[in-house]
């Protein structure tokens, strides 16, 4: 690996003068940056920014904060952030929160000791005071707060399409999984649901679920032992809709035919699923790159068209929901 002493070398000056160079600190005649330059080209030398960082007390990278990354929707979240942000020549430090608050903690403390300029936050902890009193800024992704800049899907608009797709389809006895009480996006699905619901001649159960991967498993049993004769399914995102579907096929349930069920997300294991997963859709890269630009505005101080981002959501239709002419 290429160490600044190795550009001092090339360059024939000191690693003091290069240091220089590199931080834009003190005089630096002309031709001495023009061969510095040269040599950080020549030898491909990458600088260390954490070290940068804690000499300028500022840096080039930003916090990436994800609640489960083995949701396969985080990932794609994180995919939109990265290519933004490379893109305006900076760099990316992920942590996992795992749903853990002590552990978000952690990671916001590890974020600030590496001088973070900013950080973006997918985590279920939008509405506590762990970000008030931090100096840097926060944008949220996919979740919504009173009281920082976000962007995020319409999920009134995606709970009323699930809905209404899976009673136009013929479903009469629906099952609907409410996500975390806790974030507000997941709610504002599950509200659009209620109000489409409530408006059609249709029973509905309404069963609490997470979005984590550990927990799909277990509410997938627990709704067929307690609903066995539920015939529709509106999941609260797509990993527990993949959980339903393989306990539903276990217990040689029909699928479409005799249990619909619509997803939420559109993560691309949707459409690898047998039979593929219907499902409502979320823009999880278009979203990630649209807070990595609202945040860069943030940090340079430029005016904000918007604070609060909401993307358009969309029912992506396969093979676990019945064709609608079949019910006309």
């Amino acid at each position: 690996m290429v160490t600044i002493r190795d550009v001092a070398k090339k360059a024939g000056v000191s690693v003091a003068t290069v240091s220089r160079v590199l931080n834009n600190k003190g005089y630096s005649h002309e031709d001495t940056r023009k061969l510095v330059n040269d040599a950080i080209k020549e030898l491909n030398y990458k600088p260390n920014e954490v070290a940068r960082s804690l000499f300028k007390k500022k840096s080039r990278l930003i916090g990436l904060l994800l609640p489960d990354i083995r949701n396969p929707f985080f990932p794609e979240l994180a995919r939109g952030v990265e290519d933004e942000i490379q893109e305006q020549g900076l760099h990316l430090i992920i942590g996992n929160a795992d749903e853990k608050p002590e552990k978000e903690i952690d990671y916001i403390q590890t974020f600030k000791q590496n001088n973070v300029i900013g950080i973006i936050s997918s985590t279920n902890q939008a509405e506590t005071e762990l970000y008030e009193n931090l100096s840097i800024p926060v944008v949220f992704l996919d979740r919504i707060t009173n009281n920082h800049p976000s962007v995020y899907a319409d999920g009134l608009d995606g709970g009323r399409r699930a809905a209404r797709e899976i009673i136009k389809r013929g479903s009469k006895r629906i099952a609907l999984l409410r996500g975390p009480i806790e974030v507000r996006t997941a709610q504002d699905r599950f509200k659009g649901a209620v109000e489409e619901l409530c408006n059609a001649n249709v029973d509905f159960q309404v069963i609490r679920s997470s979005f984590s991967f550990h927990d799909a498993e277990k509410v997938a049993k627990t709704l067929f032992e307690n609903f066995p004769e539920t015939d529709g399914v509106i999941a609260s995102n797509d990993l527990s809709a993949a959980a339903i579907l393989h306990e539903a096929l276990r217990l040689g349930r029909s699928i479409p035919d005799d249990l619909q069920i619509i997803g939420y997300d559109d993560i691309p294991l949707s459409k690898l699923l047998f039979p593929p997963l219907s499902t409502i859709r979320q823009p999880a890269y278009d979203m990630g790159r649209e807070a990595a630009k609202l945040l860069i505005k943030i940090i340079e101080k430029q005016p904000l068209e918007q604070k609060n981002i909401r993307l358009p959501v969309s029912f992506i239709e396969r093979q676990t929901t019945r064709k609608v002419e079949k019910n006309g």
